[in-house]
């Protein structure tokens, strides 16, 4: 069960909540804090997912909530729900770009939707709760959304991606502002143009004459064909490149003239000119209502230090040079910032470590022991090494930090089982094929 912070001293918002997640008490498990200091410490000792912070709360310093998980990788697993007073209030905060933010939403708009938002949260799970601890980076994932013609849908789908993406180590920080920016602008043309029909004209009167695009689209969608569109999102994320692929049930549009077309400062039209300068090979259907585009990975480099490395000595090695031998006497805990490291057992190679694993020596480390293992670099590579002291001294100021690396181990753990299980039953199926060849 995921536990969700909700950090709101408004009543009525606390059981919109509590109301949503009954639809969902599997899965969900919402916690009301409507005081900062409490939130903050549920936040460290809980790691939740799921923070609801409610800006409009006077008493509650959402502000502070929201800059200690900005300066703490660490936190940045699962996404922040922000509630304001209005649209204004909405705005300021979305100009922050701050990428733990996975909505913004008025107070009217938040009680309105927040059963269908717990809802997509729950379908989409692996993009919210695998965000704070890396994944090893296998083979490829494919996948897609499916969006309804409302910009919170393209907004979270969005925010899903590009984050699982940035967490994972597969982008930078500038590749997260592009693709971030590429999805938001064909998205919304996807939505806008493509199926509610709204005109670049239609949208420059809307906008210009003080209109808000939001209450465009509502009309737009009083049409029952137009209501019943759909946005398809599908993505392939492979070793060395992502693609992706939007498609919408409009009409189509003459994309030829416009891929080519030089920018010019108007109120809107621009996100074909900036998508086609932030991405690779972005291409269309004839027809025009189908759009694909590429990134190529980023490889073995972490994207983010957490601060309490920083004083900590980083060490360069060189390929084939050794970071600890088997059975050593150490117990200092390594920190992989880049590079590619084998694991060898008895001079057997048993493993490969990148960025995505995040530690060496962890075993050493907790069990106070030898190294189980020798540990090799395979190209040039950064890592900061941490004396045991240090960090448990680091450990008992921020629990957070031991708590983040128990269940670093247990995902270990749970990943290794299920490799047993996937073998056992590999095994159990050649015996039933040699069985059937010698009878």
């Amino acid at each position: 069960m995921k536990k969700i912070l909700i950090s709101t001293t408004n009543k009525e918002i606390a059981q919109v909540i509590k109301d949503a997640c009954n639809k969902y008490s599997q899965y969900f498990d919402p916690m009301i804090y409507p005081d900062t200091d409490e939130a903050l410490a549920f936040i460290d000792y809980e790691l939740p997912e799921i923070k609801v912070l409610d800006f409009t709360s006077e008493e509650i310093d959402c502000n502070r909530i929201l800059s200690a998980i900005d300066n703490d990788p660490w936190l940045h697993n699962g996404g922040i729900i922000a509630i304001v007073k209005d649209r204004t209030e909405a705005q300021k905060i979305e100009e922050r770009k701050n990428p733990n933010i996975l909505i913004v939403q008025p107070v009217n708009v938040f009680k309105e939707n927040f059963e269908r938002l717990i809802k997509i949260l729950w379908i989409n799970q692996k993009f919210l709760f695998n965000r704070g601890i890396q994944e090893r980076m296998g083979g490829q994932e494919k996948g897609g959304f499916i969006s309804e013609n409302d910009p919170m849908d393209i907004r979270l789908f969005t925010s899903f991606l590009v984050n699982y993406l940035y967490c994972t180590n597969r982008i930078s920080d500038d590749g997260r502002y592009d693709l971030q920016t590429t999805f938001m602008e064909l998205l919304t043309n996807a939505l806008e143009h493509g199926n509610c029909k709204i005109t670049y004209e239609e949208k420059s009167n809307c906008l210009m004459n003080g209109g808000n695009i939001i209450d465009l689209i509502k009309e737009k969608l009083q049409d029952p064909e137009i209501a019943k569109r759909k946005i398809k999102i599908s993505y392939i994320i492979g070793k060395d490149k992502s693609k992706f692929c939007i498609e919408d049930e409009g009409d189509g549009f003459d994309w030829r003239s416009r891929i080519n077309s030089d920018y010019t400062e108007e109120t809107h039209g621009r996100g074909i000119f900036l998508s086609k300068n932030m991405v690779s090979n972005i291409t269309y259907n004839d027809k025009g209502n189908k759009v694909f585009f590429e990134i190529r990975n980023q490889k073995d480099t972490a994207n983010t230090i957490p601060g309490i490395m920083v004083p900590f000595k980083t060490i360069s090695y060189e390929p084939r040079q050794i970071v600890c031998q088997q059975n050593e006497p150490s117990n200092d805990l390594y920190f992989i910032v880049s590079g590619r490291y084998g694991v060898y057992a008895d001079g057997k190679l048993i493993s490969v470590l990148t960025p995505n694993d995040m530690f060496i020596g962890e075993m050493a480390f907790l069990l106070d022991d030898r190294r189980s293992a020798t540990i090799m670099s395979a190209g040039d590579g950064k890592l900061i090494r941490i004396p045991k002291v240090s960090f448990l001294n680091l450990i008992r100021k921020d629990p957070h930090y031991g708590i983040f690396l128990s269940k670093l181990l247990a995902q270990r753990v749970v990943r290794q089982n299920q490799r047993t299980l996937e073998l056992s039953a590999e095994i159990e199926e050649l015996k039933k094929k040699l069985g059937e060849k010698l009878n």
